[in-house]
């Protein structure tokens, strides 16, 4: 119920008790805290993942940026869950760490064109809103880490073959 709360006041949230920013969890389940910025935490997080991203992919290129977002899984995976128990929503909207994967997934095939990353990001945010099989699966579950992110990976596939469809189309 506590959730409600947060999504109706803009501004920015704190931290659980017991979680703060010299702990490398909350740095990694929030995203160096954009999951603590009111409204829409989720678009915040996906969108403080776009940068990060579009570097990896021009430093060392799409291969860099997958091997990036499963890394961020498994991380992922831990910090979420790690976070969810000190603040005692298993899937608490600070966390956006699962944003961060799902956005890279879904921006693999768009390289260095900024068009096609915008074109992720719009896909992205409306599969992760909607929820389609299976990401409904891991977000009415939500049991832990692994459920936080599975669904936003889910919603990140979808959102690839959606960019992937936009890039062998020839949209730029």
């Amino acid at each position: 119920m506590k959730q409600m709360i947060y999504k109706l006041k803009p501004g920015i949230r704190s931290l659980p008790s017991g979680m703060a920013f010299a702990n490398p969890q909350s740095l990694i389940a929030t995203w160096f805290g954009a999951g603590l910025l009111r409204p829409a935490p989720g678009t915040m997080g996906s969108l403080a993942a776009i940068p990060f991203g579009y570097a990896i992919v021009v430093l060392s290129g799409q291969a860099a940026l997958a091997i990036g977002a499963a890394l961020l899984f498994v991380i992922g995976t831990i910090a979420a869950g790690a976070y969810g128990k000190k603040s005692g929503v298993v899937d608490d909207q600070s966390i956006v760490i699962d944003e961060v994967a799902g956005m890279w997934i879904a921006a693999i095939p768009a390289g260095e064109n900024i068009f096609l990353w915008a074109v992720a990001f719009f896909l992205f945010r409306i599969f992760d809103i909607w929820k389609p099989w299976p990401a409904s699966f891991f977000d009415n579950r939500a049991k832990g880490g692994f459920d936080v992110m599975m669904d936003d990976v889910v919603a990140g596939i979808y959102a690839l073959l959606g960019v992937s469809m936009a890039a062998v189309a020839g949209l730029r």
